[in-house]
């Protein structure tokens, strides 16, 4: 049985860096296979070398097993990032790390297409 939802239906501050945060789960209700797609086109990080900020178009897909990512907890997850100084590379490992021990999903895919400026489509 999945924890209970803390974020959802509630007010929440931002967390500070992704150690901080908490991604949540519940039960997969699904009885076959099926693909969830999450993108978001407003995802940040800071250079760790130059301190300036990193944008980027975030593409996480997966599989389900027992359990789904439930979506507020993963938005507050990804804006910890936003004063975060990491390389892109160890985001995109990062995410897909910690999503992966949060529902042990089948399959997992995790794209970061970053842009030091303003993220593009």
């Amino acid at each position: 049985m999945s924890e209970p939802l803390t974020l959802l239906g509630s007010q929440s501050s931002f967390f500070t860096s992704p150690d901080d945060a908490k991604l949540e789960s519940f039960p997969n209700r699904g009885t076959r296979p099926y693909t969830i797609t999450l993108d978001t086109h407003e995802f940040s990080s800071l250079c760790p070398v130059t301190g300036q900020p990193d944008s980027c178009h975030l593409t996480i897909t997966y599989v389900p097993d027992e359990k789904c990512v439930e979506t507020k907890s993963l938005k507050y997850y990804l804006a910890s990032y936003r004063n975060y100084p990491a390389f892109n590379e160890q985001i995109v490992n990062r995410i897909t790390d910690d999503l992966a021990a949060a529902i042990s999903p089948r399959w997992l895919k995790v794209e970061g297409r970053f842009s030091p400026a303003a993220a593009s489509s």
